[in-house]
């Protein structure tokens, strides 16, 4: 293959990291626990946590897995919870004690909790009590045998733990009532793994360290198996990225996107803590002014986002009167950056907004621009050492330049596959490695790749897949609905949103019933926002929705 984007490659950064390592997840976290101990690893509501502090709290989280829990590695366990100070010391409790972590989206309906935990085989859950009404309703439904609850400030100071979750339980009424037998809390959890003996994991690169899910073209989410090779290899690929413009041990990052999403898991969460880099967990990124207030108290050097996040930031006017003479870098992801927001950025901020591109299933960057460009250029850049990436037409031919079709992409970073899903991933993968992102794009001459539009139906609410046929699914559901197609259009706060066309069953049915009945089955990024009734569903000749006939309309 005829790499041709090598040659637009910044100053300092290689062609290929090196793929035969034999580390893990497991050694980054402990090396960077180590070299970093007495440094600043997160903070959250104004409290820190040092890389020494996370060695300790993650150690004994690991040993209570191991053994009040008789846990063994490769057990799944998964973690439901916004951005606060207990996710990275459950997170790296699980990998260290050689176990698979499970992402959960804490804003799921029962509907979508109970499928990802049954198709995880999960064993225990990691929960925030704001949203433990939620797996009430589907508790005796899966087969978890434990369930760890914690309160939102758990892992702050004793007096400020004790505030923040008065006001949140109390004042603000932020907690359903829910009744969980046999529970136990977060922090009995580590108090019980303190005394026990941690037995460290044998841990192999071909291990899974997460089971992340994402959306397929059936409306079910699917688990991305990501090895603990696929991390590594994606850390120094990304790290091998930053290494010109960081400094180990002096970058302050500020992480309003969750943790449990791929983006900030990898590149804030993982790169960060390789660099001993200082992390500020946002666990409300909707509140813009106090996101602005969290950028003047820290002055972080790194930022990441969603074009919807920055488009936010860039119209508060308290935002445009900040100081960003430490800014160095920002990166934009999980949805297409607008022209328009990142020109407002670079006005405001003095820094370009540099635009990635990724999958779940590729860990999940593979191009990324160069971090020397001077203004936003519409691609989303140059795939990252060891990556090739191919421009193929339906029957795996490979296009010529500036011809489009479908994005292809081949790497150490790329999934080991879904989940339990072989018919799946026959359908992913070229028998020549290559995974198929569904989406068109072109390559440039310099090696710059463009997309072009999506080749499935996927929708993308500001940074989150949404898939019609989930939408179709839950509607139809509705005992006034006949039948039901869903699409995206476009929307100024969130790049897109879910409409949907309906044929009435019963005449008196209403777009405000249909829409609350959505919002009882679907999390929030995934409700109608737009409803319309047609007297019929344009069709192919076997039946089949056209639902471009429905985007022309």
């Amino acid at each position: 293959m005829d790499k041709i984007w090598l040659n637009r490659y910044p100053k300092g950064v290689g062609a290929d990291i090196d793929t035969e390592s034999t580390d893990t997840l497991v050694n980054i976290i402990e090396d960077g626990c180590r070299d970093f101990r007495d440094k600043v690893a997160f903070s959250n509501m104004d409290c820190d946590l040092t890389y020494g502090e996370l060695d300790k709290l993650s150690r004994d989280f690991a040993a209570y897995l191991q053994n009040d829990l008789g846990f063994a590695k490769g057990d799944r366990v998964a973690i439901m919870m916004p951005n606060l100070l207990q996710y990275p010391i459950a997170l790296f409790g699980i990998l260290r004690a050689g176990m698979v972590a499970v992402n959960v989206n804490p804003l799921y309906t029962a509907r979508e909790l109970e499928h990802q935990l049954s198709d995880a085989g999960a064993r225990a859950i990691v929960i925030v009590e704001n949203f433990a009404a939620t797996l009430e309703q589907v508790r005796d439904k899966v087969a978890l045998e434990a369930v760890i609850t914690t309160q939102i400030g758990d892992c702050l100071p004793t007096i400020k733990r004790t505030l923040v979750n008065f006001v949140v339980k109390r004042v603000k009424r932020m907690v359903p009532s829910f009744s969980l037998p046999g529970a136990v809390t977060f922090n009995d959890t580590l108090k019980k793994g303190a005394s026990a003996q941690f037995k460290p994991a044998d841990v192999k690169p071909d291990d899974i360290a997460f089971l992340q899910y994402t959306g397929g073209t059936t409306g079910l989410a699917k688990g991305a198996t990501l090895l603990h090779r696929n991390m590594v290899a994606n850390i120094a690929q990304a790290g091998q990225w930053l290494d010109p413009w960081t400094e180990r041990g002096q970058e302050v990052i500020i992480t309003p996107l969750p943790l449990y999403h791929v983006f900030a898991l990898t590149a804030n969460c993982l790169v960060f803590l390789q660099q001993g880099g200082k992390n500020i967990l946002i666990t409300n990124p909707r509140d813009i002014p106090a996101l602005a207030k969290e950028f003047e108290k820290h002055q972080p050097t790194a930022f990441t986002g969603v074009n919807t996040l920055f488009n936010a930031l860039v119209n508060d006017e308290n935002f445009a009167k900040l100081d960003f003479s430490r800014l160095k870098l920002t990166l934009g992801g999980g949805a297409a950056v607008q022209r328009a927001v990142a020109e407002k950025w670079k006005k405001i901020t003095g820094i370009p907004l540099i635009e990635a591109y990724g999958l779940t299933e590729t860990s999940p960057a593979a191009c990324i621009n160069p971090l020397d460009l001077d203004d936003y250029n519409g691609s989303i850049g140059l795939p990252i050492p060891s990556t090739e990436v191919v421009i193929r037409d339906d029957d795996g031919n490979d296009l010529p330049t500036g011809e489009p079709g479908e994005l292809c992409i081949r790497g150490p970073q790329v999934m080991h596959g879904y989940w339990n899903k072989p018919e799946e991933n026959e359908k992913t993968f070229f028998p020549d490695g290559f995974l198929r992102t569904g989406d068109v794009a072109k390559m440039d001459e310099q090696g710059f790749f463009y997309i072009v539009d999506r080749k499935k139906d996927m929708i993308l609410v500001s940074g989150f897949n949404v898939y019609p046929n989930e939408i179709e699914d839950v509607v139809a559901q509705h005992p006034k609905v006949l039948e039901a197609a869903c699409i995206g259009v476009d929307d100024e706060k969130s790049g897109e949103a879910v409409k949907i066309f309906v044929v009435k069953k019963e005449d008196s049915l209403t777009d405000k019933e249909l829409i609350s009945f959505c919002r009882e089955q679907l999390t929030g990024y995934k409700v109608p926002k737009q409803v319309v009734f047609i007297d019929e569903l344009p069709k192919s000749n076997v039946g089949k929705i056209l639902r471009k006939d429905l985007r022309d309309k």
